[in-house]
């Protein structure tokens, strides 16, 4: 199924949240308010991703997406360890382990390519990088439209040679991680209706506009800044299909203030501010996902608890318009006020 992203009824596309915050439900529910749903297939396996794509093809019949998160060369396993080192003390408050050795971890890059040529989807975004020029055109073939993430103008040409049919745009206001094609790299801080004309300047790409987009103002002016779209994550953390914990959709209105922080994953990533950041945040090695999975008992114990001072709790700067309800109805009503 052929997808324009400047012909979709509404210009809504819903940002995929790795982690669970996603949903076959929640993809579904943005699809039958005219946008775009999408699956997010990082920290899934193949055959994860592929029973996410079934059930959500079995509850609509309108194009969709799937997110990829491309992997990156191993770390430095001294920094890692030295990490480990500073977390230990709180492995042994939580009472867990923390993992000994991470191993490489390429997540599962392969062989959901392989799905996604075997039996394509309409539309495949990236995310912490590009595919290879092959594997585009391998993609390209099957007829899916390509969306390359990308957070500064030089990211944005990388991604029009590799053959990008459109570009996500994200601004520093996002929530959950920063989008940088290496893990290293100290995200860039030009405000998203600032860096869309910047993007637009060196690309034609259509432009989708991603981060803080809370209420119809701020749409309407990403519209205006020249996306064909937006992009809504946290705006549907709290809806009744969202994934989200019940822990995380209250720290969204309980918890002031979000910072980014490498100290839970390794890589950028906005979250609210909790103690847990302001422990270990300034320590947390550029290592994804190496960090990520250390990180993994204690954020795992801090979730059975139900407790936010050490929970990585993913959001985007305006959190706190984040409302509850159906999802459908959250975008329909957000659409309506950003027509004014």
């Amino acid at each position: 199924m052929a997808v324009r992203l400047d012909e979709l009824a509404v210009p809504v596309i819903g940002a995929p949240m790795a982690g669970g915050a996603s949903t076959p439900e929640l993809a579904a529910a943005v699809n039958r308010a005219g946008g775009l749903g999408f699956l997010a297939a990082g920290y899934r396996s193949a055959a994860g991703m592929a029973e996410q794509i079934a059930a959500l093809r079995s509850s609509t019949d309108r194009p969709y997406g799937v997110n990829l998160f491309v992997p990156a060369p191993p770390a430095d396993p001294a920094v890692v360890a030295a990490y480990r080192e500073r977390l230990r003390p709180e492995a042994e408050r939580w009472g867990v382990a923390l993992p000994e050795e991470v191993g490489p971890d390429r997540d599962d890059w392969e062989a959901k390519l392989a799905v996604l040529l075997a039996d394509p989807v309409p539309v495949v975004s990236y995310t912490f990088g590009l595919p290879t020029a092959e594997e585009a055109a391998a993609l390209r073939a099957v007829g899916t439209l390509q969306v390359g993430t990308v957070t500064t103008p030089e990211e944005a040409r990388a991604a029009q040679a590799v053959g990008m049919d459109a570009l996500c745009v994200q601004g520093p206001e996002a929530g959950g991680h920063r989008g940088t094609h290496r893990a290293a790299d100290v995200p860039g801080e030009l405000p998203l209706l600032q860096l869309l004309p910047a993007v637009r300047a060196v690309t034609p790409l259509p432009l989708i506009a991603a981060g803080g987009l809370g209420d119809g103002p701020a749409i309407a002016a990403a519209l205006r800044a020249g996306a064909v779209a937006v992009q809504l994550g946290t705006a549907l953390l709290r809806s009744d299909e969202s994934g989200a914990s019940a822990a995380h959709r209250a720290a969204l209105t309980e918890l002031p203030e979000t910072v980014v922080t490498r100290a839970f994953t390794g890589r950028p990533a906005r979250g609210l501010r909790n103690a847990f950041i302001d422990r270990h945040g300034p320590y947390a090695p550029p290592a994804y996902p190496e960090v990520h999975h250390l990180t993994a008992p204690l954020r795992a114990a801090a979730a059975r608890r139900a407790d936010p001072t050490a929970m990585h709790l993913w959001a985007g700067t305006a959190h706190r318009l984040a409302r509850t309800g159906p999802a459908e109805d959250i975008v329909a009503e957000l659409w309506r006020s950003a027509r004014g």
